[in-house]
């Protein structure tokens, strides 16, 4: 128990609540306690100021523009680390030994295909479904085909992790084919994880498909930049599902649906939508701009702002500079590149941004990259929800494993409705 406390007076009562100290200097106070000793509940839309649990996995800074994995600065894990070397340190909390990574990667691949009964279930989604649909319900379906993979908290959670971590690229894969009428592309064990994803998205009978390392790289970049990020709105969902004790498919399946919405993982494709608007429209940026700035007009900079970070977005960098890069490789001209690089530029040197600090986010360039890699805008948040997945494996992880602290979610709501009032039978009701 804490030895500081904070003092909060009501009805001439006092009350000591505990404060808390997380080991980056994070703080809270803690409520736990509060409707049993008060009465009263806090009151917090949106959790804005409100920590559903503790955590050990990822840290983040909105001031200061801090993302740390398990201790790691995100610009050194993007830059130094594959994806498949992260997603092992989110779930085990070290990075891996060269023959822990090997031995993780040969599980990747011994897992990567998915049952042949599950192939039929794409023949029965209409043309036009969304790929999102598609991923939540194949996920929640893998419990049924692969029971062994359960998720219980006493299981060794690194085959169960390798198991969905591979087989959901497969779904995404396939589903991008069944979609445009192509054959499937079955995974390939000489390929890496994400190589092996663009073998099986673009590789076709008539014109093999040659994975290029860049994009590869790029690839990987991408993914870990979205492998966690703390309590979002995905996350938590993953959490609170769980928390009814919840299989890890249909948690991380909640996850999917919850990441499928545009104010969530659907904001890079809002971005694509926004600039392609701007180049139909003879790249009026002032325009654009203007109608940003006017209260009365519900026209928004998608890409701009974020909810956590207040000061600058720290993956935001990292991707425009990988999105410079990769257009190079592919030797790809994108007009959608210059007119996102005019309108930051504006953004970033006009006072009604900088004040109410709009400046962009991991979404702005990602979906330029998917782009020119080839991946249609509605596969978007799919590759946001690959990248994720090892993050919410890893917070339901944890909070199963939690034996002190583990409790069903259930937020509390402050009436606002009729009060009490006396029924009136039916035939007296004019």
């Amino acid at each position: 128990m804490s030895e500081k406390h904070a003092t909060l007076s009501i009805e001439g009562q006092t009350y000591q609540l505990p404060l808390i100290t997380g080991s980056e200097g994070d703080k809270a106070i803690d409520i736990r306690t509060l409707l049993r000793d008060t009465g009263y509940i806090t009151l917090d839309s949106g959790y804005m100021n409100t920590g559903s649990c503790s955590s050990n996995i990822t840290f983040l800074d909105g001031q200061k523009g801090i993302l740390n994995y398990r201790g790691y600065a995100i610009e050194e894990l993007a830059e130094r680390c594959s994806f498949v070397e992260v997603a092992y340190l989110l779930l085990i909390g070290e990075l891996p030994t060269r023959d822990e990574l090997n031995s993780f990667r040969e599980l990747l691949a011994r897992y990567a295909l998915i049952h042949e009964d599950m192939i039929h279930f794409f023949d029965h989604f209409p043309p036009n479904a969304s790929p999102m649909s598609i991923l939540s319900t194949m996920v929640n379906t893998l419990c049924n085909y692969y029971p062994e993979m359960s998720g219980e908290s006493d299981e060794d959670m690194l085959p169960v992790a390798a198991r969905l971590l591979s087989k959901i690229r497969t779904i995404a894969a396939f589903s991008y084919k069944k979609s445009v009428g192509h054959p499937l592309v079955y995974p390939r064990y000489d390929l890496s994880y994400c190589g092996n994803f663009l073998n099986m998205m673009f590789d076709k009978p008539v014109k093999p498909y040659v994975v290029l390392p860049e994009v590869v790289a790029t690839l990987n970049k991408l993914l870990i930049l979205h492998a966690d990020h703390e309590q979002n709105c995905s996350t938590s969902t993953v959490r609170l599902v769980g928390s009814a004790g919840v299989n890890l498919y249909a948690s991380i399946s909640a996850g999917v649906s919850a990441l499928w919405g545009p104010l969530h993982g659907g904001a890079n494709q809002a971005v694509i939508e926004m600039l392609e608007a701007i180049h139909r429209d003879n790249n009026d940026f002032e325009k654009y701009i203007k109608k940003a700035k006017d209260p009365n007009d519900r026209f928004r900079l998608s890409g701009f702002g974020h909810r956590v970070y207040k000061t600058f977005d720290p993956r935001a960098t990292i991707i425009k500079q990988a999105c410079e890069q990769t257009l190079k490789a592919l030797n790809v001209n994108d007009p959608l590149l210059e007119i996102a690089e005019k309108l930051e530029e504006i953004a970033r040197n006009d006072d009604y941004f900088i004040k109410r600090n709009l400046y962009p986010n991991v979404d702005f360039y990602s979906g330029i990259i998917y782009r020119a890699m080839g991946i249609p805008t509605n596969m978007f948040t799919v590759m946001f929800a690959m990248g994720r997945l090892p993050g919410w494996i890893s917070h339901w992880q944890e909070m199963m494993q939690d034996t002190t602290d583990r409790k069903i979610g259930r937020p509390r709501q402050i009436y606002t409705g009729p009060a009490k009032r006396p029924f009136v039978p039916l035939h007296e009701r004019s």
